[in-house]
């Protein structure tokens, strides 16, 4: 009797995971807005940390017999009324506008992460005190609320951080509640329960690591908005009040009555505030997909 000869088919074994943040690393990575979105965040970096070393002037000092001369080789983005160097005062309004925007996004999600931790993780009564008044500052427009908060303690950078990070503080909290929420019915909270976790132990060691992703998403995306708000509130003259000190909201204030016949000097703040913000929207979606793990690719 003939005997036939099976075949084998060998499939390849798929690929093992490295690991959530390698996995989301290595998508990024292939991700092209969320690189450029990088660069351009980069680009502004530099320019921020080494402003005192490119800047060719001192962007508080002008020259009153440069005053309001047009981009040229001597000075990139032109003068202002005061004959101040454009481009100098640009590098180092990135300094306060990216600082003061990345402080006040830090700020605002510490209190948010304690406020909807301490929502989601307690329940009850808790829960009902501390999401109502939530929900009453969400009522209030970002902007105004930050613009109440300067006009009552005053010009500062420090004043804005405090304002325009109160006034975030609301998402975050609400966004780790509702993640802390959908974490609670889960198997391994169920099992870690059942193995006699206290709930402060759950709450920290389980729930939280795995309810980070989306905070982490918000927060690159509040950023790009904190910049246009920190601007906003110069525009309002509600800035760091110094008048030697660049700041881009402030520089379009100053600039807005020249718009017809110097144009150049709203361009290229407004420029500097667009490009950043959109360099944070495209690398926060950039992690939305790349730490969402039903998009893997």
């Amino acid at each position: 009797m003939a005997s036939r000869a099976a075949t084998l088919v060998v499939r390849p074994a798929p690929r093992a995971s490295r690991g959530l943040w390698r996995d989301a690393l290595s998508r990024l990575r292939r991700n092209g807005p969320a690189i450029v979105g990088l660069v351009l965040i980069a680009i502004f970096v530099i320019g921020a940390v080494f402003a005192p070393v490119i800047a060719p002037y001192d962007p508080s000092v002008g020259v009153l017999t440069n005053s309001m001369q047009g981009p040229s080789l001597a000075h990139l983005m032109g003068t202002d009324l005061l004959g101040r160097d454009e481009f100098s005062r640009v590098l180092y309004g990135a300094r306060i506008s990216l600082t003061v925007g990345v402080v006040a996004v830090i700020c605002g999600l510490a209190v948010g992460m304690v406020v909807g931790a301490v929502a989601g993780g307690a329940g009850g009564i808790v829960d009902t005190i501390l999401m109502r008044f939530t929900d009453v500052m969400l009522a209030v427009p970002g902007i105004l609320l930050a613009i109440a908060i300067v006009a009552w303690l005053g010009h500062g950078e420090v004043q804005i951080i405090v304002a325009v990070g109160v006034s975030y503080a609301p998402i975050f909290a609400r966004l780790l509640r509702g993640s802390l929420l959908a974490l609670r019915e889960s198997d391994f909270v169920l099992a870690a329960r059942s193995a006699g976790a206290s709930t402060p132990r759950i709450l920290l060691h389980h729930m939280m690591p795995n309810a980070l992703t989306p905070m982490i998403v918000q927060a690159t995306l509040a950023l790009a908005t904190a910049i246009i708000d920190v601007a906003g509130l110069g525009f309002l003259g509600l800035g760091p009040g110094d008048p030697r000190v660049a700041e881009w909201g402030e520089m379009l204030t100053d600039s807005a009555r020249f718009l017809q016949n110097a144009p150049y000097l709203i361009i290229f703040p407004g420029a500097a505030i667009t490009i950043s913000a959109i360099g944070f929207n495209l690398l926060g979606d950039g992690l939305r997909e790349s730490l969402d793990p039903r998009l893997k690719r």
